[in-house]
């Protein structure tokens, strides 16, 4: 099979055509009947205070979605490179591809590190190969893949579409055929941020020496990274119970997105030390309960689990997204003004000069029942607007979609 694919004229022209999405209300569930109002519930914490600044309600934007490579198989993880290209993971086959949107091509990478993730890869159920991220200052590719008796993150340098030899940087990460994590990040800080799944322990997610259902920060050479909570121990925060996606806006301050189990999915915001509650805590509380439980930190929004199972996010200048799964949608949080809406400081960098952040607004369904299962999702620009726009990875292969013809694909969302 050649490795470079290029999608056809017919099908791109057809995917290229501006569609205008009625972006609430449309659409079908993800068991293919339609939509029920009831169903669509999206809560915000602090947000929904109608007198904090900056939180009130915004109109739900429109969107065009453009096709810009199809017939991925199982695409997981997505990278932006500094070319302008974008490095996809696909989970079953243990490969990596190079996309061009501007040329609409997909070409595998080959070469030592290659072969080695295909070797060292052991697909099974949500495991195989996961998250993939650029080291900003040294340019090396990592990547997060389950192996047959763990989940690991591998790194190696990538020159054009050839990978070269790769060294271990973290492995022991329990693993199993759920619930693996995957997220990988570089923060603001330069250190790797690694979320990992319970593999269906939840009581691991409270153990602080298991590397399961946490989201750890390390170096690039797999040591905890100064300043942690533990400064002997990789743990950023615990009590996860599977974290895919990782993000953050301009001030610095940290989002994950995280599957629930039956009843709350979660965005969460993430403070070094926190612990977010898994096993005994699901979204704001368990039933019966009033709010979390004493010592967690509450989500700051959180769904029905039939409207998200959130897998990656993306942070703009302008909103929270949330790859939806099940959920068949793309969440947007909207990111209100500083407090003051004035200061200086503020306006640069999201902090006002007392340290008061921006306000999160009412979450929005986007592309409801659209695309189908949504994995992954990017800002065209790192680090910038709405306008910019997204990249966006569709799942309907991975076993649980109904695939399409094309899936899986890549597409640019502009929004309006």
């Amino acid at each position: 099979m050649d490795s470079r694919h290029r999608t056809s004229a017919a099908r791109r022209g057809a995917a290229a055509a501006v569609v205008l999405l009625a972006l609430t209300g449309c659409g079908t569930t993800a068991d293919g009947g339609p939509p029920e109002a009831s169903r669509t519930s999206a809560s915000l914490g602090p947000a929904e205070n109608p007198a904090a600044p900056g939180a009130s309600a915004t109109s739900t934007p429109g969107a065009t979605v453009e096709t810009v490579v199809d017939d991925l198989d199982v695409p997981w993880g997505l990278a932006p490179l500094p070319d302008g290209t974008l490095l996809i993971s696909l989970r079953d086959a243990a490969r990596l591809v190079v996309v061009d949107p501007d040329a609409g091509t997909t070409t595998e990478v080959t070469g030592p590190g290659a072969d080695t993730l295909v070797a060292q890869t052991t697909p099974d159920g949500e495991g195989g190969l996961l998250g993939v991220a650029r080291d900003p200052a040294s340019g090396d590719v990592f990547v997060y893949r389950t192996g047959a008796d763990d989940n690991a993150v591998l790194r190696g340098t990538l020159e054009g579409t050839t990978l070269g030899p790769l060294t271990t940087v973290l492995d022991g990460i329990p693993r199993a055929g759920h619930h693996d994590g995957g997220g990988l990040a570089f923060g603001p800080d330069g250190f790797l941020f690694v979320g990992t799944g319970d593999a269906g322990d939840g009581a691991a997610s409270q153990d602080p020496g298991s590397l399961g259902g946490k989201i750890l920060r390390v170096t690039t050479d797999g040591d905890p990274a100064p300043g942690n909570p533990d400064p002997a121990s990789p743990v950023w925060t615990l009590g996860h119970r599977n974290v895919q996606g990782l993000g953050w806006e301009a001030s610095g301050r940290m989002f994950a997105s995280e599957f629930g189990q039956n009843t709350w999915d979660e965005l969460n915001v993430i403070e070094p030390g926190g612990n977010y509650g898994w096993p005994d805590v699901e979204g704001p509380g368990t039933e019966g309960q009033e709010g979390a439980v004493a010592g967690t930190v509450t989500p700051v929004a959180w769904w029905s689990t039939a409207d998200a199972s959130p897998s990656g996010l993306a942070v703009t200048d302008d909103a929270v997204y949330l790859a939806g799964l099940r959920g068949e949608r793309l969440w947007r949080v909207p990111l209100g003004s500083t407090a003051s809406g004035a200061d200086e400081k503020g306006a640069s960098e999201g902090v006002d000069a007392d340290g008061s952040v921006r306000p999160l607004g009412a979450a929005q369904a986007l592309l409801v029942g659209e695309l189908g299962r949504l994995r992954n999702v990017a800002p065209v620009v790192p680090g910038g607007s709405d306008a910019d726009g997204l990249w966006v990875l569709t799942n309907n292969t991975d076993g649980r979609g109904a695939p399409r013809d094309g899936d899986d694909r890549l597409v640019r969302v502009t929004l309006r």
